[in-house]
């Protein structure tokens, strides 16, 4: 690759390419079920063509059971700073996230539910329990792929979703309210996931509300899986205020198919109202007819009177308090499948959320803890890595003259000294000023300089500034590793998926060379 030159983009060409939006075909269930979820072979072999699918790279993986090892590994030993849950370590089941780190999984991201202690006494009756959830895979669940029983130890392993739950763009959004179309797309692809899950023999959901809807790295929202595991002795079926638990269960304390319809139906007044209100209050509303007193102020009135009835209308019947009024699951899927207004446009748009882009490929060998922190885009992990390597990866890169050696030598070399030590403190606004007092000078150059300060830039949300400092880097030195790898981190940060994978590919090559033969020139 020559001197200076990248796959990169030019910036203004990021914004076209953050926007060519590839354009999903919406489904709906009702019409086309079986093209719509994957199904295990009930003899656990892959004979049809859907468990091929669900295999495949882009698939869920067969359920298994995982070790407390991988588990482990994959959460920094179930660090606090993986938690994901909304009430964190508070929550009496707490979710992590993670990432695999064996082959077999491509590195996947998991989420890990980790039960109390003593919550599952018999590990048989987890077992069992989780293998039956196990068995469903739907593109409107969150999949269970996994479990853990470890002496003590219950875990679940879930697919992990990277766009946060409903109850965050709802009640606690920053840059967006949910638009109305998006809001139809939730309500019938949850309903399409229950309507599966009760086509499978698994028809009961426990504790159904916002925080249990969660958006995939498409933005499509679906159901966590977790809602399906029967209850285990410790745990209630319902954690939220007791406003919001079906009338039949404070009678007798069982979950029933109709109660997960009414917990459905205060999901739908979530979705209206763009706040948590105790159904009584809102079946008051509706039966005022108060229909845009309730409705969602942040929408502004970008909403049809008409649809909004029909959902005012599906979660009043949710809501009965007698469990045959309310419709099932079939119903449900019907009705929303007819108010679905925007089919073509992806709900990453909709949600206003950066677009999926593939995954840099797994390089088939392991990466380097540079290429891995890259890929993370860990830049905590970036520096600590910069500072152990200091200025090794230079030499060769400046022939000096004696007379060279001269006082502005001495005071370029001390500006650079004094850009270390803020560097090493983490004082990263200090080191671009003395770095870039050395670049200035001009007298030497050196690629770590420019890796470094290319981190600082990243450090300080500087991308543009820091891409230009790893391609001078590269110019430098036209075949270092770091100078690719930072490069990838930059053009990641500026939404440029597609460079930022090619980049570290080309990166993980270089150094794969290097390590064979030693220093490329």
């Amino acid at each position: 690759m020559g001197c200076c030159q990248s796959t990169w983009k030019a910036p203004d060409s990021a914004d076209k390419s953050h926007h060519h939006h590839h354009h999903h075909h919406h489904q709906q269930s009702h019409r086309n079920r079986q093209n719509n979820h994957l199904t295990q072979p009930s003899n656990g072999t892959d004979s049809s063509s859907a468990a091929a699918a669900a295999a495949g790279s882009g698939g869920t993986p067969a359920f298994s059971e995982f070790s407390l090892a991988d588990l482990k590994a994959a959460t920094n030993n179930f660090s606090p700073d993986f938690i994901v849950s909304e009430s964190g370590e508070k929550a009496p089941n707490v979710v992590y996230k993670g990432r695999l780190q064996n082959g077999n999984n491509n590195r996947r991201w998991i989420a890990v539910k980790k039960f109390t202690k003593f919550a599952w006494p018999d590990p048989k009756q987890f077992a069992d329990e989780a293998s039956g959830v196990g068995k469903l895979r739907h593109t409107r669940l969150a999949n269970l792929i996994g479990y853990c029983c470890d002496g003590d130890e219950r875990l679940l392993v879930a697919e992990y979703m990277p766009n946060d739950t409903l109850a965050k763009h709802l009640f606690h959004w920053e840059n967006q309210t949910i638009e109305w179309a998006m809001r139809l797309r939730v309500a019938l692809y949850i309903a399409e996931a229950l309507d599966y899950c009760s086509s499978e023999g698994r028809p009961l959901y426990h504790d159904l509300n916002a925080y249990r809807v969660l958006f995939d790295e498409n933005g499509d929202p679906r159901l966590s899986c977790f809602g399906l595991m029967k209850n285990s002795r410790d745990g209630k079926s319902y954690s939220t205020n007791l406003s919001y638990t079906p009338p039949e269960y404070l009678r007798n304390g069982r979950v029933t198919p109709e109660s997960v319809i009414f917990s459905f139906g205060t999901v739908l007044l979530d979705l209206l109202s763009g706040k948590h209100i105790p159904p009584s209050h809102a079946l008051d509303m509706i039966r005022g007819k108060n229909i845009l007193l309730l409705m969602d102020s942040h929408l502004e009135g970008n909403f049809s009177t008409e649809e909004a009835t029909v959902v005012f209308e599906l979660a009043s019947q949710c809501l009965q308090y007698e469990p045959r009024e309310r419709p099932n699951t079939n119903d449900l899927v019907s009705t929303l499948a007819s108010l679905q207004n925007r089919p073509d446009v992806p709900s990453y748009v909709m949600l206003g959320i950066p677009r999926n882009e593939e995954a840099p490929p797994t390089p088939q060998h392991p990466l380097s803890p540079m290429g891995d922190a890259c890929s993370r885009r860990d830049l905590t992990a970036i520096h600590q890595i910069l500072v152990l390597t200091h200025y090794k990866d230079d030499e060769g890169t400046n022939e000096l003259s004696f007379q060279e050696w001269t006082q502005q030598m001495r005071d370029m070399l001390e500006a650079r000294k004094r850009g270390d030590v803020a560097f090493r403190e983490k004082d990263f606004k200090t080191a671009i000023d003395c770095y870039s007092q050395f670049i200035d000078v001009g007298t030497m150059v050196s690629p770590t300089v420019y890796a470094r300060r290319s981190l600082c830039h990243l450090l300080c949300d500087q991308p543009d500034a820091a891409l230009r400092d790893a391609m001078q880097a590269q110019c430098v030195y036209p075949e270092w590793s770091t100078a690719f790898y930072m490069q990838a981190v930059a053009l990641a940060k500026l939404d440029m998926h597609k460079d930022a994978a090619d980049m570290l590919k080309e990166a993980a090559s270089l150094e794969e060379k290097r390590q064979r033969g030693g220093r490329v020139s």
